[in-house]
């Protein structure tokens, strides 16, 4: 069952709004792909927290 806005992992709890929706997105296309969970969240909090890096930050540093 996929991971919702409302209803996610326990470690996604801290992050920001824009970097938990991002890791959801992340960590549901990789159990799309067969990732189990415990591969799959570590994974998409690693690659959530990057693109709001990048992304999000990176857009405010003019």
């Amino acid at each position: 069952m996929p991971w919702t806005y409302k209803d996610y992992p326990s470690s996604f709890k801290n992050m920001n709004v824009k970097t938990r929706h991002k890791a959801i997105d992340i960590a549901n296309a990789l159990k799309r792909d067969k990732y189990p969970d415990d591969r799959a969240i570590p994974i998409a909090i690693k690659q959530a927290k990057e693109w709001y890096e990048d992304h999000v930050e990176g857009n405010q540093k003019s």
